[in-house]
């Protein structure tokens, strides 16, 4: 029977590894080399159409059409040299997913023949059915127009023999309709932002990208347990399943030797990777069996963010070819680590300088305490939309469980960075004496670098953290799309810098000088954003007692978290500095609504097949033969002497057919309240009943489906376990 219970036990247990062995000796020699990077412009591209080029990427000046047609000329010809035949706009929808529409560089001519074609205006923008993705109600169906349009700071890129062309994707009428569009405006606004604010430390600054280095947490199952789970095939998690005798308790999988066939996985992923410019750079085991994490050198967010699209879509088909799935949900596992999507976020100048990095000089420290204060203040005063960018089905299991940030939202500096901030917001407001000002650039800002040190531990129950040069964002989920979070996080820092700029140039026209006016207004920041910055452990019930008398929003449900982004303050923020206006906004909210809702309608079906078809045959097909057995004992003995041999056989068709009853209820009962659920129209209202009434029973279900899972012969049980998917190899 147990060959039975799912496809592909015997060729499961004797997998071999597919051997993966690169055709070049090392990296440098094929990095890239399916970008449209710099090298591939310089050799194809006229001097003119590389000017043009480098002008849009850096600095957004528009290309005229006649130019977009020199430009799409050379990029098909470099795309023709590497064998494609197609290209695609590829963009970046509300459905959390990438989209692509594939057509030939082909057109036929008048004489029965083809030609290969690809001008400047199917370079620059395509015409995609607008009504079939997420709108929030920005398009009524019959009203299928949309455009994708180019954005050349994101260089085109070769997958498969289809040229891959990076756009944006907006309505007929304009509205974002895309994760990319609003990134995009929010990193042009951090950049004015943070350059205003480095003109008082550095005239060359002319320019400030924002940075980001993702680590993309990720579980591997044989592909086919993966099948055998109608669970993870239609949720991308386990709804039941009891947790292996051997879980993570050992610690001995984190960092641990990489099993040879994940290895032949993960040198192909690294391959692939590097040929499209991704810079994976760090591969290694997590901390859960079966868990996993890759990790590139930090870029420009806009390309980094376009890499981890692209790099989770790569994930998922090399998996496929080693005979592996990918699972990339939050918590795929009861009881065991679910996987997060490190954001590591900074800002550096055009003159090579991170902004968050501590330097060696005074000038170079106050220029760091600016932008890091201004960092934690704009967390404090915009948490509760921080968390709303992070909010998902899936990741409300894993946001405030045993492994993961909690819902609350706060930052971790360390005591010593803390230390310092303390005794900043001990000066005294006003004009500081000259011994004043010596003894704080030197007490205070001049021993930055000593103490940071001793200053690069790490807070992994602190959503927000301090890593010695950057913000690490912990509390992104796996799945998630990083633009949603990125988007926000720029958003409120351009934001705070505009507000900091404007104190200190107040201060400098009332007549303090520069330095005396920035160190009163990073005092004040200081002394009002006390609330948001914690130490101590995030997992804690003291933490969330501590946190509410602090005035912190504990929000662990999606429904209630999505709330900030239509909030008056969130709508008066993203249209003042033109991030997304309030149809956007409103659009966004009921989208991610809709998510979650349906999401949580998925799962509650697949769970209730499950138990149904699956689970309860099963069990009633077992509590017969245990009966029938109780049976053919009773003729064998005496009343006394079978009551007494039989008992542990009759307290377990008890205990069976208790559970089903249980089962059968809970069911039932999830059933009716997901019909009534589905009968109220208006999306907030039917989110939150999805949450309220209709998920709380599925942690009853499982409860008792996982009891009998101990209880019924293994031989019969119709689901591949835990300890069956978490050790294969």
């Amino acid at each position: 029977m147990a060959t039975v219970r799912f496809l592909g036990l015997a060729e499961t247990l004797n997998r071999k590894p597919v051997e993966f062995k690169a055709p070049f000796k090392k990296s440098s020699e094929y990095y890239g080399s399916n970008v449209f990077n710099d090298k591939a412009m310089r050799e194809f591209l006229t001097k003119e159409a590389y000017v043009a080029v480098r002008g849009a990427m850096e600095h957004g000046s528009k290309i005229d059409r006649s130019m977009a047609d020199q430009i799409a000329s050379a990029m098909k010809a470099w795309a023709m040299s590497k064998d494609a035949m197609h290209y695609t706009h590829w963009f970046q929808p509300l459905t959390g997913a990438t989209a692509e529409k594939h057509d030939a560089f082909f057109e036929p001519t008048e004489d029965g023949r083809a030609i290969e074609k690809f001008n400047g205006a199917m370079l620059v923008q395509q015409e995609p059915d607008a009504s079939s993705f997420p709108n929030g109600g920005i398009r009524n169906t019959f009203e299928a127009r949309g455009y994708t349009a180019w954005d050349p700071s994101s260089p085109a890129f070769i997958m498969n023999d289809t040229l891959c062309i990076p756009t944006v994707f907006v309505s007929y009428t304009g509205e974002a309709l895309d994760y990319k569009t609003p990134l995009l405006r929010a990193l042009q606004v951090v950049d004015q932002a943070a350059t205003q604010v480095c003109q008082y430390f550095d005239r060359n600054v002319t320019k400030v990208h924002a940075t980001l280095g993702w680590e993309q947490e990720y579980f591997l199952v044989d592909s086919a347990y993966f099948v055998a789970r109608p669970d993870l095939v239609m949720t991308g998690r386990t709804l039941v399943g009891h947790s292996p005798a051997k879980g993570q308790q050992l610690e001995d999988h984190y960092f641990g030797s990489i099993p040879e066939r994940v290895m032949q996985f993960m040198r192909e992923v690294e391959y692939e990777s590097h040929l499209l410019g991704i810079p994976v750079k760090t591969r290694h085991n997590e901390v859960a069996p079966a868990q996993f994490e890759f990790a590139p050198i930090f870029e420009e967010a806009n390309v980094a963010v376009d890499h981890n699209s692209l790099f989770m879509d790569l994930l998922e088909k090399v998996a496929r070819r080693h005979n592996f799935r990918v699972l990339m949900h939050e918590k795929p596992f009861a009881g065991i680590n679910g996987s997060g999507k490190h954001n590591n976020w900074s800002l550096a100048t055009n003159t090579g300088t991170n902004l968050l990095s501590p330097g060696k000089t005074p000038k170079r420290n106050l220029q760091f305490l600016t932008f890091f204060v201004n960092a934690i203040v704009a967390v404090d005063r915009h948490a509760d939309l921080l968390r709303a960018s992070i909010a998902s089905a899936s990741n409300d299991h894993r946001l405030g469980a045993n492994e993961a940030p909690p819902a609350i939202i706060s930052v971790f500096l360390g005591q010593q960075l803390s230390a310092v901030l303390d005794e900043l917001e001990k000066v005294e407001s006003g004009k500081l004496s000259p011994e004043q000002k010596t003894e704080l650039k030197l007490n205070v800002v001049g021993k930055i670098p000593e103490i940071l040190l001793d200053n690069t531990d790490r807070n992994r129950t602190s959503p927000f953290a301090f890593t010695g040069n950057k913000f690490e964002f912990r509390a992104v989920g796996s799945s998630a799309n990083c633009a949603q979070s990125m988007t926000v996080l720029n958003t409120i820092v351009a934001n705070q810098l505009f507000e900091f700029k404007k104190s200190v140039d107040s201060l400098i026209e009332q007549g303090l000088k520069k330095d005396d006016a920035l160190f009163n207004v990073l005092r004040d920041l200081i002394s009002t954003s006390h609330k948001v910055r914690f130490e101590g452990d995030g997992y804690s019930e003291d933490w969330k007692n501590e946190a509410a008398k602090r005035g912190l929003s504990n929000l662990p449900d999606t429904p209630r978290a999505l709330k900030a982004y239509v909030s008056e303050s969130s709508k008066a923020l993203f249209e003042k500095l033109n991030i997304l206006n309030h149809i956007e906004l409103e659009a966004r909210y009921d989208i991610l609504l809709e998510d979650y809702f349906k999401k949580i309608q998925i799962e509650s079906r697949t769970l209730g097949d499950l138990v149904t078809n699956h689970i309860l045959p099963t069990v009633m097909a077992f509590q017969a033969q245990v009966a029938d057995g109780a049976l053919k004992l009773k003729s064998l003995y005496d009343e006394k002497t079978f009551a007494k041999l039989a008992k542990p056989q009759l307290d377990l068709v008890t205990e069976l057919g208790n559970r089903i009853n249980i089962l059968s209820s809970e069911v039932n009962a999830m059933t009716e309240a997901r019909k009534v659920a589905n009968k109220i129209h208006d999306t907030e209202a039917r989110a939150i009943a999805y949450c309220d009434t209709v998920k709380p029973h599925f942690e009853t279900i499982r409860y008792h489906v996982d009891k009998l899972e101990l209880s019924v012969d293994n031989a019969l049980w119709p689901l591949p376990k835990y300890r069956e998917m978490l050790y294969a190899r």
